[in-house]
């Protein structure tokens, strides 16, 4: 992926221990802390930024999400576009880590349902 280096695959992959232990992408950005938090205290719909969840985890999306909007890429063409729409600069980076976050889900889960399925082939049946 774009903008995720050696350090911070091996980050993602320490720390999240399988990804089939989540039940969705929405529980996985909630245990990396990229799932923003609602705010009700007006009828003004806002969220704001998670502190909580695993911060190494975040660190690494945090690097591969600001890396990606220097570039020329994806992430940057999503990032201009966040803010054409008027967010703001934090709000843009925020929501292009949790794009990010749903693209590594979805990367880890591949990847370990294709090593299970090799698993699976390269052990003899017994009779």
């Amino acid at each position: 992926m774009p903008g995720c280096g050696v350090l911070g695959a091996a980050m993602i992959l320490g720390e999240t221990a399988g990804a089939a232990r989540f039940r969705s992408k929405d529980a996985f950005a909630r245990f990396n802390g990229t799932a923003p938090i609602p705010v009700w205290s007006s009828n003004k719909v806002r969220v704001r930024l998670n502190r909580g969840g695993n911060r190494t985890i975040n660190t690494a999306l945090h690097m591969a999400a600001v890396t990606q909007t220097r570039g020329d890429g994806e992430g940057a063409v999503y990032y201009a576009r966040r803010l054409a729409a008027g967010k703001t600069p934090k709000e843009a980076l925020r929501l292009l880590r949790r794009r990010i976050s749903d693209r590594v889900y979805r990367a880890l889960l591949t990847d370990e349902i294709a090593r299970s399925q090799q698993h699976d082939i390269e052990q003899p049946c017994a009779a």
